[in-house]
């Protein structure tokens, strides 16, 4: 029973009116994080000290607990601003911080010695005593498994990190690296870090989903709103000419992806939301998918997506998007 007296106008961001969002296990681990994740990749680039600073006190304010970085992110600064953010808060064990390592060109791949450094960079620039969550940025199939994995598990023995992922892995190889931390006795990953939203569902469905299953990987979709695709704010030419980001978005504005942005403006219509929840809430609904990985260029521009963990779709709803975005 709805005991409001009136009905949010379209497109606002009502946080406090639906369900209390659960917090997530990610896969195995004891790491338990709010539903949505914060992106580092625009700190340091488009975003300067001020606007990052903004983002992060806005995404904390709104029960954000997740942030995810990466050492080769505007080289090395996004990791320095939100170290710099965090150092002297109180509530540093409330945060869960994720970073990457295998791409900043000063450590390159995933060689022990490429991955040990880069956490010992890392470690400093986020002015931390532990990484809780280190992902593997590429997958170099000429370093043994084996080797990286040992790395990472003296890492972890050493309390320098606490748990691994995957980030550009395919299933088969994923398996593998199971396989092989299984026959040496270390520690194995946790989670995957993957491209998935609406418009682009193939490359994760068609093994990566079962796989994940399989492992029981906690699943963090990236570019979770399609480079802003999803969250409707471009919808022809003019749109894009006027975004910064419109000459990548381009390729994106197809017949099939618009006739997803109507759906999605049906459920925005129904639910009272805006754009971007209801497709960071289809996502939501997805096995095993623990927080998608959002980038803001503001801090307002949070509010939408921090509503998605409220918002429960409904099956037609659900069944309506999955079947537009086939």
């Amino acid at each position: 029973m709805n005991d409001r007296t009136s009905a949010p106008e379209p497109g606002a961001v009502a946080l406090e009116t639906g369900p209390t969002p659960l917090p997530r296990r990610i896969g195995p681990s004891d790491l338990v994080v709010f539903p949505l994740a914060l992106s580092g990749t625009a700190f340091g680039w488009t975003a300067d000290g001020p606007t990052t600073t903004g983002i992060l006190d806005r995404f904390v304010e709104l029960g954000g607990t997740l942030i995810d970085t990466a050492d080769s992110y505007a080289g090395g600064r996004s990791e320095i601003m939100i170290g710099n953010w965090m150092h002297g808060r109180s509530d540093r064990d409330s945060l869960t911080i994720a970073t990457k390592v295998g791409k900043n060109p000063d450590n390159p791949g995933v060689s022990a010695r490429s991955i040990e450094r880069a956490v010992e960079q890392s470690l400093q620039r986020l002015r931390v005593d532990a990484i809780d969550l280190l992902y593997l940025h590429i997958d170099d199939p000429t370093v043994p498994f084996d080797e990286t994995l040992l790395a990472v598990d003296e890492l972890i023995r050493a309390g320098k990190v606490r748990y691994f992922g995957g980030s550009d892995h395919t299933g088969n190889r994923l398996i593998e690296a199971r396989i092989a931390a299984a026959q040496s006795g270390v520690a194995h990953m946790v989670a995957l870090q993957q491209h998935y939203n609406l418009v682009h569902r193939e490359e994760y469905e068609a093994q990566l989903a079962r796989v994940a299953a399989q492992l029981d990987l906690g699943v963090m979709p990236r570019f979770a709103l399609a480079s802003g695709l999803l969250s409707g704010k471009y919808r022809n030419r003019a749109d894009l000419e006027r975004h910064r980001r419109g000459r990548e978005v381009a390729a994106m504005l197809t017949r099939r992806n618009l006739r997803i942005l109507h759906a999605l403006d049906r459920v925005a219509a129904e639910t009272g939301g805006a754009v971007a929840t209801a497709s960071l809430a289809w996502l939501l609904s997805r096995p095993h998918v623990v927080a998608p990985v959002v980038s803001v260029s503001s801090p307002d521009q949070l509010d939408a997506a921090m509503a998605a963990p409220h918002l429960a779709l409904s099956r037609q709803q659900l069944t309506e998007l999955d079947r537009v975005s086939q």
